[in-house]
């Protein structure tokens, strides 16, 4: 669905729709209450709303899809009412934030880079207009990419020749071609079962989902150390739902959103993820390579022109300079 052809009047409806004050903003998440994004995030914003406004406005997570099923229409959600806030990854609906995803790409910033810097530092000049119709709350990334798989160890590219490889997102799918692997897009919340079945023999992303989506469970082999990119997320509040509040409501939104928050979501991300690996190496039953930095540059070599390419394509020099602080 293209968001701009819903953006002009689904505004003006929320507005209406929101004519009482707000008490208790509804938060859209598609994932378990157990997900990092319910700490980091979700509980957060309801903690914080609610000290700077004497309980007065407060946050619900509604978990598993609760408000509408499909991660894909999370920020469509937001947009048409659906939901005050929503979570999501740009990279399921990849056409709308071409620039945004330069942050995904290997080696657009260092591993030891955070990703929510990146991402502000460009936000006002570059991205905000790929955010129509909404209030970015938090901007963030993963843990940096991993190769998660089933019966299939990866040591250099060549090992991914012919193999089936679950990606995020467009910018994803490009890096596992150019590595010899065959892309398939889908949401995180299907590779569990692709996973057990057999569908795809792996995954590029980041090690939290070991935890967050049981991805321990079905994968037996990993591979660390190679620039693989990142993922990038979202909160976003509807503009409808934040021009309806008061003043002061929209004054403990404004002091809650930004940097902080995503620090916030960005900290929890690699908390999860170094937790899960440390679970899955203790576990015994796993093999994990170690890349070493000459074995991780074969990777990066192989993706090279690839990451140019995209830049190029979504005239993102400018964007990738902001996000590097240059």
């Amino acid at each position: 669905m293209q968001i701009r052809k819903v953006v002009a009047g689904a505004a003006l409806a929320v507005t209406a729709a929101f004519a009482a004050q707000a008490e208790e903003l509804k938060f859209a998440s598609f994932t378990p209450p157990f997900h990092t994004i319910n700490a980091s995030v979700i509980e957060q914003l309801n903690e914080d709303l609610s000290a700077a406004t004497d309980g007065e406005l407060t946050v619900r997570g509604y978990h598993g899809g609760e408000l509408g099923a499909g991660p894909v229409e999370q920020y469509v959600r937001a947009v048409q009412g659906a939901a005050d806030m929503v979570w999501g990854l740009p990279g399921y609906t990849s056409s709308q934030f071409g620039k945004t995803m330069i942050v995904e790409m290997p080696n657009a910033i260092p591993l030891d880079t955070p990703g929510y810097e990146a991402l502000w530092a460009a936000y006002e000049d570059h991205l905000k207009s790929e955010f129509p119709a909404t209030k970015p709350l938090a901007l963030w990334t993963s843990e940096p990419n991993i190769f998660i798989m089933k019966d299939a160890v990866i040591r250099q590219p060549s090992d991914l020749e012919g193999l089936k490889v679950r990606v995020a997102g467009s910018t994803a799918a490009k890096v596992a071609e150019a590595l010899g692997a065959t892309p398939v897009q889908m949401p995180i919340n299907q590779v569990y079962n692709a996973l057990q079945t057999g569908l795809i023999d792996g995954v590029i992303t980041g090690g939290s989902t070991l935890a967050d989506f049981r991805l321990d469970e079905v994968a037996n082999s990993y591979t660390l150390g190679a620039n693989l990119g990142r993922l990038a997320f979202y909160t976003v509040m509807g503009q409808g739902a934040y021009d309806a509040l008061s003043d002061e409501h929209k004054a403990a939104i404004d002091e809650a959103a930004g940097m902080a928050l995503s620090k916030s979501a960005e900290e929890g991300w690699y908390a999860t993820s170094d937790a899960a690996i440390e679970a899955a190496r203790e576990a015994g039953d796993n093999t994990f390579v170690d890349l070493s930095e000459e074995e991780a540059q074969a990777f990066e070599d192989a993706v090279a022109d690839v990451v140019d390419a995209y830049v190029s394509d979504v005239n993102g020099e400018d964007a990738l300079a902001a996000m590097r602080g240059e």
